[in-house]
């Protein structure tokens, strides 16, 4: 055929073809913001000063002889608005020009943005209670430990030590309602995997969690003494600490404590929500997008909260 110089159809055919899809990364959910007690009285400022009270003594008394008197015992609660964070991106003209993506690339510098700082309060929170505690300690009130080293082989979480954190919650007049147990997904993988719970023969009341899966989403579809479990990848890991001649290397803190208002572990506030700004860059040819936010958050009741070292490496073994 005239103008043709082969009978190849190739060239009718593109070699390279993309989607109209944009692949986005699995994020995982977020949870830490429904445990923390927001400071509603907080106008201005950065820090802000809560007294806090004791309780009365009882003296021994006899007829016809002087009442003892003691004064109260009182304190002060200092929290401070601590973190300024900000996410950034632009899009140069160019981009805009030649992408055939552009207008849904734009649409997601919002949404991410907001997204990415969510995610640092998000590991903010979970870690307030490990770094509230004193390190390689008990950390004990009432008698009680509120930190401790898993006790299960190579330090991977056991039932019991779910129970020994229940107990130390009681001891320290915790309410032992709404309870919740914030785990690596390491531990639920020792928890599905539990002999007890695979071997049915032993332990009927458990039938149906191996066939149907102990957990749906992040959370156990199953109480552990009275504890609801949810897992979370954000928790405070990287820690290497031995509490009385037991010792984790690269663990995780595993939290758990009572959620009941008034009463939460954890306290906090949103000075400035996160608020998106933009230009036009003239020097640079592009349009920016920044969203910032302020905020704090502080342990606020230590005695409701317990937090459990366990080894992350056991599910590779």
């Amino acid at each position: 055929m005239a103008g043709f110089t082969t009978n190849s159809v190739d060239h009718l055919i593109r070699s390279n073809i993309w989607s109209t899809q944009i692949k986005g990364v699995l994020e995982d959910e977020l949870m830490g913001m429904t445990y923390v007690e927001m400071v509603t009285d907080f106008p201005d400022g950065d820090t802000l000063n809560i007294p806090s009270i004791g309780q009365m003594e009882t003296q021994d008394y006899a007829e016809g002889q002087a009442v003892i008197y003691t004064a109260m015992d009182t304190g002060n609660f200092t929290f401070t608005i601590t973190d300024y964070k900000s996410s950034a991106t632009y899009i140069t003209n160019k981009m805009k020009q030649d992408s055939i993506y552009m207008d849904r690339l734009v649409a997601s510098f919002v949404p991410k943005q907001e997204r990415a700082l969510m995610k640092v309060m998000e590991a903010k929170i979970l870690a307030i209670g490990p770094d509230g505690q004193t390190v390689s300690n008990n950390n004990t009130i009432n008698g009680a430990r509120h930190r401790y080293v898993a006790s299960g082989t190579g330090d991977v979480m056991t039932v019991q030590d779910v129970a020994r954190a229940g107990y130390a919650l009681k001891k320290a007049n915790v309410p032992m309602t709404n309870l919740v147990g914030i785990v690596d997904p390491s531990v639920g993988y020792t928890f599905s995997t539990l002999t007890n719970l695979v071997n049915m023969s032993n332990n009927p009341r458990w039938e149906g969690i191996v066939a149907d899966g102990i957990t749906t989403g992040m959370k156990f579809v199953r109480n552990i003494y009275g504890f609801d479990i949810y897992e979370s990848q954000n928790l405070k890991s990287g820690m290497s600490e031995t509490i009385d001649t037991n010792s984790v290397t690269n663990g995780v803190a595993n939290v758990f404590f009572s959620a009941v208002p008034d009463v939460r572990p954890f306290i906090g506030q949103i000075r400035q929500p996160p608020v998106v700004d933009s230009e036009y860059n003239k020097d640079q040819q592009r349009d920016e997008y920044v969203t910032t936010c302020r905020y704090g958050f502080k342990l606020f009741r230590p005695e409701n909260l317990v937090v459990i070292l366990s080894d992350t490496t056991q599910v590779y073994v």
